[in-house]
């Protein structure tokens, strides 16, 4: 079956190298998030992008989704608008969510879900690795074992913006609400990034078409996990990925799409779509906003009978 080259690290090889975390031990411990409500609203969606390492051995472009002020009146069932370039942030502070590719991919790729995560009030920040990216210099694959700590360099990065002084983003960030998402390769950076000694402000993931390295380890503060994989996947087979959820020792949940493959699903339209949109909107606004009613729904909205299956092991 040939998949749409649009969805994005369509190609993982499963490579015998270990993610790592270094550096994300925080000072301070995290507080708790407090059980509340997040956004009730659509938001308009601008976009910005940054340009971290330049001139160094590992440049990373970043393309960040965010809240977007707009005056015009919006519903929380409408999709995202089409996002506007270093549009004003819209009033509040928002959650930030690290998004990492697949081989052979880019950010903008997969820009049908993370307009709609900013559009549901996340901050979206998504670099394109220097060996792993569509057209790098030098593709190596193996390259792999670094991004966590790119990603994480990105995270630190952002963060700071809430603090400078006339920066769009200053006084908007969330700072101690992270979380992370990936697709394919990119579900192994995420998974990395949940190795013992990860920051307490990384507070949930999702690895989608992805699974954790043999032998990795998870560990550290607690931080829910959840896994969606298509049943059909011959890049990085199902069973892959049930293995690294068996070894999340933290709540945990996998959707699986029926009859899917790599990442069809992740195309707006097709089969099991809207129930990943679903569930991995409804996660992070658990995770990341303490919303309760997010997690009480999560089950229904990522649950369709004859599409997808979900195990739901969040406690």
């Amino acid at each position: 079956m040939r998949v749409n080259p649009r969805v994005a690290g369509l190609f993982v090889l499963l490579l015998p190298i270990a993610l790592t975390a270094s550096g994300w031990v925080v000072a301070a411990p995290a507080p708790a998030a407090p059980p509340g409500s997040a956004p009730d609203r659509t938001y308009a969606v601008g976009v910005r992008t940054l340009d971290l390492g330049r001139g160094t051995a590992r440049p990373l472009p970043v393309t960040i989704w965010y809240p977007a002020r707009d005056d015009r009146p919006t519903s929380s069932t409408a999709g995202p608008t089409v996002p506007r370039r270093n549009a004003p942030v819209a009033a509040g502070k928002f959650p930030i969510v690290l998004f990492s590719h697949g081989l052979h991919s880019l950010p903008e790729f997969h820009a049908p879900l993370t307009t709609r995560w900013a559009a549901a009030g996340f901050v979206v920040a998504a670099p394109a690795y220097p060996h792993t990216k569509r057209g790098a210099r030098r593709f190596d694959r193996n390259d792999i074992r670094r991004q966590p700590g790119d990603a994480w360099r990105v995270i630190q990065h952002v963060r700071r913006l809430d603090q400078v002084s006339g920066d769009q983003f200053a006084g908007h960030l969330a700072v101690t609400r992270i979380g992370a998402v990936g697709h394919s390769a990119g579900g192994y950076t995420t998974a990395g990034l949940f190795a013992p000694g990860h920051s307490e402000w990384l507070r949930g993931g999702i690895v989608i078409g992805g699974a954790g390295m043999p032998g990795a380890t998870f560990g550290g503060p607690p931080a829910p996990l959840l896994f969606v994989h298509g049943d059909a996947d011959r890049v990085v087979p199902v069973a892959r990925g049930r293995d690294a959820f068996r070894r999340v020792p933290w709540p945990k949940a996998f959707l699986t799409v029926r009859g899917q493959g790599h990442g069809e699903y992740l195309i707006p339209g097709r089969r099991g779509f809207a129930q990943t949109m679903a569930a991995t909107t409804e996660f992070l606004r658990w995770t990341l906003y303490g919303d309760v009613r997010a997690r009480r729904d999560l089950p229904t909205g990522a649950t369709s009978p004859g599409t997808t299956v979900f195990a739901n092991r969040l406690g």
